[in-house]
């Protein structure tokens, strides 16, 4: 049977998009389609532009930090629609960049939506397309949960484009975007409040590693208030936001941000009619090749239940495109997968937590060691650096790195090259440091920790 396409992709996220460039680059016929930007929630409402507001956030840090090195500068100015339309300059270019790149590449884009008409046939607003194989690269979307007032509350998507910046916010959620917004408008002058129903921000995480990014915020201005659920949200007429909690109302505030979570999208595609198997939470089941159980149908990235994580959807995608057209079949492994939480102080890790390594291994050892930073010792700021490791005693090897602290995703990125191929905490000690620097931390560690009584 002729095929219109060998491969159509259905989402030009990271994902979608390096797929669809791989596959033609191994002289595949390939279309994708979008009906939104190209670029998806990394280039256009994530990563990127969050990282934006991040650097803009740490500018009044550094003026303050500044003085006590002998520079005295007067009290700034900060213009919120100034920064905002910056951004969307830079994401301007950056879709203009992607598009460039899939035409390069020979791979045809439809700026519509798309669904899957059938194993092999997706429907372009109405017009039919046959491929031999279809992936569906749709990412994820924000979860709002369904209380009363709720549509007075914004996402992470509209928190990137307010009209003006709030003078009080309302964080609520215990995860990495919501710390990292909590973190941006802090840094931009707004009183924050963060609201968690769990006992501790960023579940998930090393103990220790949430413990000091709860301190290091709440020394910054941030109100972490754990153990509390929101029932619902109340406007009241001068436009301000109250909360109603399990212990009653709190509030007012100019805005609420709702940062509890992801949902894939991929209702309405089309998927389950052809037999596609779905989670409860709508997450595209696949295996390691990231084939469904219709053979011509594949997802990947963030529709998945694979760490939500844009080096992770193009990972997928390199290795699908290499898997159908490269001759070389090639599982995922998404073991010591790095990541970061650009809060302020920045967190990044690697490996297990303290507590996933003892329940996995017999007998852990571990090293830590906190301290004021070089930089800090004249600016005066009271910001502590921790750095972790998790050793298994048996062989030595290192199975967890973690830190919070300045540059920490740069540190981490090397150290994980480290741990995924195995090193062990000797090869670590043998290792001569770069003096000096924080990152010299992690190869000059000598006492372990007490173990746990």
């Amino acid at each position: 049977m002729e095929f219109d396409y060998d491969l159509f992709v259905i989402g030009a996220g990271s994902g979608g998009v390096r797929l669809s460039r791989m596959a033609a680059s191994y002289g595949a016929r390939v279309a994708i389609a979008e009906d939104s930007r190209v670029g998806g929630t990394c280039v256009m409402r994530g990563c990127i532009p969050k990282k934006l507001l991040v650097y803009a956030s740490h500018f009044p840090h550094e003026v303050e930090d500044a003085a006590g090195y002998g520079w005295s500068y007067a009290p700034g100015t900060f213009s919120w629609p100034t920064l905002i339309e910056a951004k969307n300059r830079e994401l301007a270019r950056l879709n203009a960049v992607y598009i460039a790149l899939l035409e390069k590449s020979g791979v045809r884009l439809y700026n519509d939506r798309a669904t899957v008409a059938d194993a092999h046939t997706v429907d372009v607003s109405g017009q039919r397309v046959s491929a031999r194989h279809i992936a569906i690269a749709t990412g994820a979307r924000p979860m709002l949960p369904t209380i009363p007032g709720i549509e007075h509350a914004i996402t992470s998507d509209e928190a990137l484009d307010l009209v003006s910046l709030p003078k009080t916010i309302a964080v609520v959620g215990g995860g990495y975007i919501a710390v990292e917004f909590a973190g941006i408008f802090n840094g931009l002058g707004v009183q924050v409040d963060l609201w968690h129903r769990g006992k501790q921000i960023l579940r998930g995480f090393d103990d220790d590693v949430r413990n000091a990014l709860a301190s290091a915020m709440t020394k910054q201005g941030v109100s972490i208030r754990t153990g509390t659920g929101v029932l619902g949200l109340e406007k009241h007429s001068d436009g301000t936001v109250e909360l109603l909690l399990e212990g009653g109302s709190h509030g007012r505030y100019d805005a609420v941000l709702y940062a509890t979570g992801r949902l894939p999208n991929s209702a309405g595609l089309g998927l389950e009619q052809v037999g596609v198997e779905l989670r409860m939470n709508g997450a595209v089941e696949v295996d390691a090749y990231s084939a469904t159980c219709v053979p011509s149908i594949h997802a990947i990235g963030d529709v998945t239940a694979r760490p939500q994580l844009t080096p992770v959807a193009t990972r997928d995608g390199a290795l699908l495109a290499a898997t159908l057209f490269g001759g070389a079949p090639r599982a995922v492994d998404y073991e010591y997968v790095p990541s970061a939480v650009f809060s302020n102080p920045e967190v990044a890790t690697v490996g297990l937590t303290e507590e996933e390594a003892r329940m996995r291994y017999d007998e852990v050892d571990i090293y830590r060691t906190s301290f004021k930073a070089l930089r800090h010792t004249l600016s005066g700021r009271d910001e502590i650096t921790l750095m972790k490791l998790v050793v298994v005693r048996g062989n030595g090897r290192v199975v967890g790195a973690h830190m919070v602290g300045r540059d920490a995703s740069e540190i981490i990125q090397g150290i994980a090259i480290a741990v995924k191929r195995g090193a062990t905490k000797d090869q670590f000690d043998e290792t001569i440091g770069i003096h000096p620097t924080a990152a010299e931390e992690f190869v000059t560690m000598r006492e372990r920790v007490p173990p746990p009584e």
